[in-house]
């Protein structure tokens, strides 16, 4: 590879601007407008908000990204701040590609924002004045002329009260959305004469037309040679140019952009790269494949459909049950609470989505079911259904959710739009066929089509009920209203019932005795309050009722055994098994040592199923020690980051996981729904 003749002379220009032109203020006006802007102008201390430089070139002009490519200086930005103020990395956005002269340089052609999480320590006093201060330095250029240019940036915020909301302004969610996402997995690179070659995991069922790799990591790549991209099964395979200065590296980083403002943050390793398979210019584009570019979508509308059908959906199938006997009661009123539910399971669905794709921008890595590895998300479900047991037994009243009464149309609307949005909210834990695949792609896809793709597991869930409603030779099948529903609902209860101990037993599980004594206390006194509004009790009653509360929930707390944190029932019941370590999965499999590797969650009921049914049986437990099959446990009932990139590196976004490593070959994946004879069927 020869050198190009104005790379040299480029950065030589480049650099004497830096030395000379820098260091001294432009005298003209600036070709690229900054504002410092804070998210909150008011945070709160011990919590963090987000600075952004906001930037705005002018016509024909362009800033750069941190890696300017082949021409052009990063931006330069010091920061001057008050005492128990910090300020992070900047995190950029994902730029474009502009080719000068051959020279290939990493821009910004339209208005930018450059973001840092800024953090307020915990002892700074409520109405301490904040000034923020950053001395910018960076390089402008149109085609034909560069201008270094500075700006002195001037923020005064207020520290607000303690324990204030979060502030998220919907300015800022535009910029973070121009942000690129974590891969959440490791990808990997090899050098193979002057290409190095790179293998991304992306779902197969994720349509990309052009993609390009911006290097962070210097002297690795060639920036101006063109890329060649391949699909080899769920990989994006790479091949790119060595750089003229090749350094090697432990680790290739940067941003794989999959579209206009929309890319992955990229952490390669080396490791073996497959061959290049299907070249990207002969897959067809998602505007000429419209199988491409639905697959994930429907992927989701059937994967949320069969989870009406798994275990997992279980603890909503009283609710269910009773909104369809309700929907025999007239037609319009079936119509109207299908619909009603429909919307709800798709606003339960999306806003899940929409929440993990925020907490995935802001750098974090989530996966499908975060909320249920907060002990506060399981208080608040245990509570509900609690309630709901109530309900159905007859105790209390619920308005919203009460079935088989006369009630107003409003309520009953009301009330399976609820109903729908629980489902939603408790159905989705655990994956389920087709789901895994469509969930993994939508952690991948733009925003709009990431949301729509959760759209259709709300859809999926609900066309069961919507289409009774719609559908009169189905509606003529249920049974008609009467005073039987009223035994039904009481029976309904014992369900219900079973779903809430389970919640118990899980809220114990993560927050321990003050959680368990917490949840009992809550519900009991929620329960005393509506009976209260109800007339049904005195406030002496209330008072003995949250006193007798209390008590219960600590005599319950100190009858079981302090197991927060500890193993799970599965882990308890494989004596030898050993937790989750890639590093000892890579040990063990180069051994030749075969390996069931499973990923569990205390809330995912399909995982407790698949490990009573199958899993801890004996005969199991006889042949794996008998065929040295050695079992690994990934528990992510509380959130871990590595076996969070670990499942979307499977094109996985939830549990359950199930993988069998042979003493020779690749892994196995086996179904969702196992039975102990697929497992004595491993050797």
């Amino acid at each position: 590879m020869t050198t190009r003749p104005l790379h040299m002379l480029a950065l030589l220009v480049v650099a004497w601007l830096a030395i000379t032109g820098l260091s001294r203020p432009a005298m003209a006006a600036p070709h690229l407008a900054a504002q410092l802007v804070a998210e909150n102008p008011a945070p709160s201390p011990g919590s963090t908000t987000t600075l952004a430089i906001a930037l705005a070139p002018e016509p024909g002009w362009h800033g750069y990204w941190s890696n300017p490519g082949d021409a052009g200086t990063p931006p330069d930005i010091r920061w001057t701040l008050p005492q128990g103020v910090t300020v992070g990395a900047l995190r950029y956005p994902v730029p474009q590609q502009l080719v000068i002269s051959g020279l290939m340089n990493h821009v910004y052609e339209r208005d930018y924002a450059m973001l840092a999480r800024m953090e307020v320590a915990a002892h700074v006093a409520p109405g301490t004045r904040l000034p923020i201060r950053a001395s910018a330095r960076w390089l402008v250029c149109s085609d034909t002329l560069c201008v270094p240019e500075q700006a002195e940036l001037a923020l005064d915020l207020i520290a607000g009260p303690r324990g204030a909301p979060t502030v998220v302004a919907p300015r800022f969610d535009q910029w973070r959305a121009a942000q690129p996402r974590p891969l959440g997995t490791i990808a990997r690179y090899e050098i193979k004469g002057d290409q190095v070659r790179i293998a991304i995991p992306y779902p197969a069922s994720a349509p990309i037309t052009a993609p390009h790799f911006f290097a962070i990591t210097r002297d690795l790549v060639d920036y101006a040679t063109p890329q060649h991209w391949g699909r080899n099964g769920d990989l994006l395979v790479a091949e790119l140019s060595k750089a003229r200065f090749f350094t090697a590296s432990p680790q290739l980083t940067g941003i794989l952009a999959t579209g206009p403002d929309q890319g992955l943050d990229i952490t390669a390793v080396p490791g073996p790269v497959p061959p290049l398979g299907t070249p990207i210019s002969d897959v067809p584009s998602a505007d000429n494949d419209p199988i491409s570019l639905w697959l994930a979508l429907g992927g989701a509308v059937l994967g949320g459909l069969l989870l009406n059908l798994m275990p997992c959906v279980f603890p909503i199938l009283s609710l269910k049950a009773m909104s369809l006997i309700r929907a025999g009661a007239s037609e319009n009123e079936a119509r109207r609470e299908g619909l009603a539910y429909l919307l709800g399971a798709m606003l339960g669905t999306t806003g899940l989505g929409g929440l993990l794709l925020a907490i995935r921008a802001s750098g974090e890595e989530a996966g499908w079911a975060f909320q249920l590895q907060y002990p506060a998300t399981i208080l608040v479900l245990f509570t509900l259904m609690a309630l709901m047991t109530a309900n159905l037994a007859g105790w209390v009243h619920l308005p919203a959710l009460v079935t088989g009464q006369s009630v107003t149309r409003r309520e009953g609307a009301w009330g399976a739009l609820a109903t729908g949005a629980l489902a939603a909210f408790v159905a989705t834990p655990c994956t389920g066929p087709f789901l895994g695949a469509a969930l993994g792609a939508a952690l991948v896809l733009p925003t709009g089509a990431a949301l729509a793709v959760f759209a259709g597991l709300g859809l999926g869930i609900a066309l069961p009920f919507v289409a009774i409603g719609f559908v009169p030779a189905l509606r003529t099948r249920l049974p008609k209203p009467g005073g039987w529903m009223e035994r039904v609902k009481h029976w309904l209860a014992v369900p219900m019932a079973l779903t809430a101990l389970g919640l118990m037993w899980l809220l114990w599980r993560q927050a321990g005795l003050p959680g368990l004594g917490a949840g009992v206390a809550i519900l009991m006194a929620g329960a005393l309050l509506i009976r209260r509004q109800q007339g049904f009790a005195s406030p002496m009653m209330l008072v003995l009722g949250f006193a007798a509360s209390l008590a219960l929930g600590l005599a319950l707390g100190l009858a079981l055994p302090d197991r927060v944190n500890g193993p799970s029932g599965a882990s308890a019941s494989h004596g030898e098994a050993l937790a989750f370590n890639e590093d000892r999965l890579a040990g063990l499999r180069a051994k030749g040592q075969p390996v069931f590797l499973y990923f569990t969650a205390d809330w995912c009921i399909t995982c407790k199923v698949n490990e009573a049914a199958a899993i801890d049986r004996a005969e199991v437990r006889r042949h794996f020690k008998d065929q040295r099959i050695i079992v690994m446990i990934g528990d992510w009932t509380r959130g871990d980051p590595a076996i969070t990139r670990f499942l979307e590196r499977q094109g996985r976004s939830g549990v359950p996981l199930y993988l069998y490593y042979p003493p020779r070959g690749d892994a196995q994946l086996l179904p969702q729904l196992l039975t102990a004879d697929m497992l004595l069927a491993l050797d």
